[in-house]
This record gives structure tokens, sequence and C-alpha cells, in this order.
């Protein structure tokens, strides 16, 4: 069986740059039209910030979505075919940055709020991202983490903190080689925040309308 790594995550990214664009842009993706991109937004423009960073913001709806309600938006995301189609659709300032590389020297405007929409599916990538957040923020800033729900996408696996083999079903026959992702139960989601100096301000969960379960988990933190 391969090592499933960060790596894998982002060679996969780069060879569906295209199919993912389409999804967005056809709106293929039924819980996202119907639950948690109007989720994310909510969360996000409740806190009232004035300047964010969309980590790991992909071909850019979110940092969009943000300007046109007047929000001073930067997007960053690892994969150059993604930061340019975001760069192509118009509103927001892209940046291509791994999050290896992402530091208070490189981004060196003191920001509001600091938000991740299912971007943070690996393992060393994630655990460098909380440890750097913190130093990107204004005092009281805030961390807006939204994932897939860790009881609900669980599936029959024992609920421990692992590597799991990606999967594209559900999506279209033009994405292949489907990224790897590394789960973590809720605590241990929370027990990130805490590790970088962070408290937990509010846990959310967005229901899904039609089956009553949760669509993601939304995890707010605040810089102590």
């Amino acid at each position: 069986m391969a090592i499933l790594s960060d790596t894998q995550i982002l060679e996969s990214w780069h060879k569906n740059v295209d199919p993912w664009a389409d999804a967005i842009a056809e709106q293929s993706i039924p819980s996202r039209v119907m639950v948690t991109d109007q989720a994310i937004i909510h969360a996000v423009t409740a806190l009232q910030p004035q300047t964010v960073i969309d980590i790991g913001c992909g071909e850019g709806w979110l940092v969009r979505a943000l300007s046109e309600r007047g929000i001073d938006v930067t997007g960053t995301d690892a994969v150059a075919g993604l930061i340019e189609k975001a760069r192509s659709a118009g509103a927001g300032r892209f940046e291509q940055i791994a999050y290896e590389d992402l530091s208070a020297s490189r981004i060196t405007q003191r920001l509001d709020l600091a938000v991740c929409n299912f971007s943070l599916l690996g393992k060393e990538s994630v655990e460098h991202v909380f440890a750097t957040v913190p130093q990107l923020l204004n005092p009281d800033g805030h961390f807006v983490v939204q994932t897939l729900h860790p009881v609900i996408c669980c599936g029959d696996k024992p609920y421990t903190d692992g590597w799991r083999e990606g999967s594209w079903v559900g999506f279209s026959g033009d994405f292949t080689d489907p990224a790897p992702w590394y789960f973590r139960t809720i605590e241990s989601w929370l027990q990130l925040f805490l590790d970088n100096g962070m408290r937990i301000e509010q846990m959310q969960e967005p229901l899904h309308p039609d089956t009553g379960q949760p669509a993601s988990l939304i995890m707010t933190g605040t810089v102590i």
C-alpha cells in the first residue's frame, strides 16, 4: 500500500484544476449549493472583519463573494493553475503560496480574520497553517475553519486520527487521482486551536435540509 502524504494531495490538485473550476462554476456540488457555501459566508461576515485571508482559496469563489460584501480579501493557494483561474475570474487579490511557505514575513499585512474552507486536508501542512495563522492576525483576530464533519465522514472506520484514501464519488468523470486526506476527530481539531494560542469561540454544524445530518463542521477560534 502506498504511503499517503501531503505531497500526494498537491499532486492530485495539480491534475484536477479544470474539473474543479468547472464544478464550482456549474454549481454541481449539491451540498455546497444547498448548505456549506452560505454557511461559511455567514460565519465570516457575522464577525464583521475588514481584512481577510482565504488560505487554500482554490479558484477563488469565496474571495469574490466576500469582496462583493465590501471586505478586503487576499486568497492564497499552492496550486498555480487554481490561482490562474482565480485571477482570471475578476475580484480579489491572489498569491501562489504553499502552506509550508506561509509566514508573517510572506504575508506582511496583519489581518482581522483567516479562513480555510474545506482546504485543510493534510497533516504537516495543516499543522503549519495553525502554527502560522496567529502571527498573521490582529489582536483578537479570528480563524474560521469549515471542514467535513468528523462524525459523519468517518464512515465505518475507527474514529481515530489517520490518513484516509480519497474518492471522487459524486463528482464528474473528469476528475482523476483523488487526493488522500488526514482524518481528525473533533477533539483533535479543537486541540489544534488550543495548542497554537487560540480559544474556541464558536462551533457550528450546518444541517443538510434533505438528510437532517450535519453537512460540515465550522470552528471559529480567537487569538488569545
